[in-house]
């Protein structure tokens, strides 16, 4: 897919070896996408998908950083810069532990990790990489949020709050970086069971699936679909919205 006069496009996805983000970074290669796969720990999973992106033919690289990090974020950018190309969609996926923390045991270090995540993180990476998207008169900028800030998840209060922070963010760069031909979208999903939720009972997951009015739960490809249709040039008149992919459970 060439979607500015440079050639091929290049997206660094967070968080991008496992789960949903494993699920994103095979659906915008399969797109003709090149793909910087981040990754913090996980490197074995990381070449696991980047072999799947290869095999298929489309092109990947991987690279190792702490996204909440100033210091590995800026040599993360050079590095990608240097390898694939400057980055044109930045998807931030990339996310933390979320423990379930009562009103009365929750402190402001625990809101802090949240944010480091939600708001830290994303304003690192959006100023590494929008000059060159303002420079080209593309960009697409696309967070990974989360059906809790609607549902108003209980013992999540932390976590909750974060992910307004970030639609927040997301609203007000849409509106900020329109003008440079740069869309900003969030994609909130519901629960998608994936590797990190492998301790969570079966009931419950068909406790929630009966709640939702398509009457099934979700899985990553649904989520990774709606990404790749926001990274593409279909979607270049799309900005500042919130979009739902969990089968209507919150109607």
């Amino acid at each position: 897919m060439t979607a500015h006069p440079r050639g091929r496009t290049v997206a660094l996805v967070t968080g991008g070896s496992r789960g949903l983000g494993a699920a994103i970074s095979q659906a915008l290669a399969r797109d003709g996408i090149s793909v910087a796969i981040n990754f913090n720990s996980s490197r074995a999973a990381a070449k696991e998908v980047r072999a799947r992106i290869t095999e298929a033919g489309g092109v990947a690289e991987i690279f190792q950083a702490d996204v909440t990090r100033p210091d590995e974020v800026a040599d993360l950018h050079t590095q990608i810069v240097a390898t694939l190309g400057s980055i044109d969609v930045l998807v931030l996926n990339a996310t933390g532990p979320q423990p379930d923390v009562e009103l009365e045991d929750l402190t402001w270090g625990l809101m802090l990790d949240q944010l480091d995540y939600f708001v830290h993180s994303p304003l690192l990476l959006a100023q590494a990489t929008v000059p060159a998207m303002c420079r080209q008169g593309f960009g697409r900028i696309i967070s990974i949020g989360s059906e809790a800030f609607e549902l108003g998840t209980p013992c999540s209060s932390a976590y909750v709050a974060a992910k307004g922070a970030q639609l927040g963010l997301t609203r007000s760069w849409a509106r900020e970086l329109g003008p440079a031909g740069i869309t900003v979208n969030l994609v909130a999903p519901g629960f998608i069971p994936t590797e990190r939720h492998a301790a969570v009972p079966q009931h419950d997951k068909d406790a929630y699936g009966a709640g939702v009015p398509l009457y099934r739960l979700g899985t990553p490809d649904d989520v990774a679909s709606t990404v790749a249709f926001l990274a593409s040039p279909h979607a270049g008149f799309i900005t500042g919205q919130r979009i739902a992919v969990n089968g209507g459970h919150t109607l």
